[in-house]
C-alpha cells in the first residue's frame, strides 16, 4: 500500500538539548502509529528542490504525533526544523513507516540507544507507562556528555516507575562526582546492564550504524539469540539529516 503524504501543522517546538529538538504535529488523516515506527518528511523549496528524511516517532501510539531532530551541520532538513519552525508551520509527511522495530507488549525489554538513538526506544517507554504495562525494562542509553541526554528529565522519571532502569554511559565528558559509565558501550558493560540471555529478553538496539553493530555483536556474544536483538540504524554522522 502507498502512503499518502499528509500535511502536518506544528503546534510547538520543545528544545530537547542544544542540538536537538522536539515538534508536536497536528497531521489530519493520521491512521495511528505504533512505538518505535518512523515516518518520512519532504521539505520543497521555492525553486521545487524537494528533500526528503525518515524519522522516528517519538510520541506514544494515541498520542499526537511528535518527531525528534537532531541538528547536523552539513544536512538538508535538520536545520530548517531544529532551528527555523515554528508554531503554525506547516510540511509534508507520510507514515507511518515500519513493522519490524516495533514493541507492543511483553517483556524483559532491553533497549540500548546510542545519541538520538534514544527516540524510538523512549516511545517504547511511554508506550509502557500509558497502558499500565509491568514489562520489566532497561534502558542503557549512550550520550557524549550529561548536556547532550536527550528526555534528560523525562528518563529520570521513568527510571522512577517501578520495574523501569534506566543506565547512562557519558563517552566524552562527564561532570565532576560523575560515578555512572564513562565509555562507550562494550561486551563488558553490555553483560553488567543487559537481562541474561537466559531470561530470554527482546532486544531493540538504535543509533549510529557502528555503534548498533557493535550492541548487536556484543549480545550474541552473550549467548542472546540474533532473532530477539532487533536493530534501527542511521548513518556513521549520528543522525537524520
Amino acid at each position: 500500500m502507498t502512503l499518502e503524504w499528509l500535511v502536518a501543522t506544528v503546534t510547538d517546538a520543545v528544545a530537547e538539548t542544544q542540538h536537538v529538538r522536539t515538534l508536536l504535529l497536528d497531521v489530519p488523516g493520521w491512521t495511528g502509529h505504533r512505538a518505535g515506527q518512523h515516518l518520512d518528511v519532504r521539505l520543497t523549496a521555492e525553486d521545487g528542490y524537494q528533500a526528503e528524511r525518515s524519522y522516528s516517532i517519538s510520541s506514544a501510539p494515541g498520542d499526537p504525533v511528535a518527531i525528534t531532530i537532531e541538528l547536523l551541520d552539513d544536512g538538508e532538513v535538520s536545520p530548517y526544523l531544529v532551528d527555523e519552525v515554528r508554531a503554525g508551520d506547516s510540511f509534508e509527511l507520510r507514515g507511518p513507516i515500519g513493522g519490524y522495530f516495533v514493541w507492543e507488549r511483553g517483556g524483559p525489554l532491553l533497549l540500548v540507544g546510542g545519541g538520538s538513538g534514544v527516540v524510538p526506544l523512549t516511545a517504547m517507554l511511554r508506550h509502557r507507562r500509558e497502558t499500565g504495562s509491568d514489562a520489566e525494562v532497561r534502558l542503557l542509553y549512550s550520550s557524549r556528555s550529561l548536556e547532550d541526554v536527550i528526555y534528560r528529565a523525562e528518563l529520570d522519571e521513568l527510571a522512577a516507575l517501578d520495574g523501569v532502569d534506566v543506565v547512562h554511559t557519558l563517552t566524552r565528558a562527564q561532570p565532576a562526582g560523575w560515578t555512572g559509565y564513562a565509555r562507550r558501550v562494550d561486551t563488558d558493560m553490555l553483560r553488567e546492564v543487559a537481562f541474561p540471555a537466559g531470561r530470554d529478553p527482546l532486544a531493540f538496539v538504535c543509533g549510529p550504524t557502528s555503534f548498533v553493530e557493535a550492541v548487536a555483536n556484543g549480545l550474541v556474544e552473550l549467548g542472546h539469540p540474533p532473532a530477539r536483538v532487533r536493530t534501527e540504524r542511521f548513518g556513521a554522522t549520528g543522525g537524520s539529516t
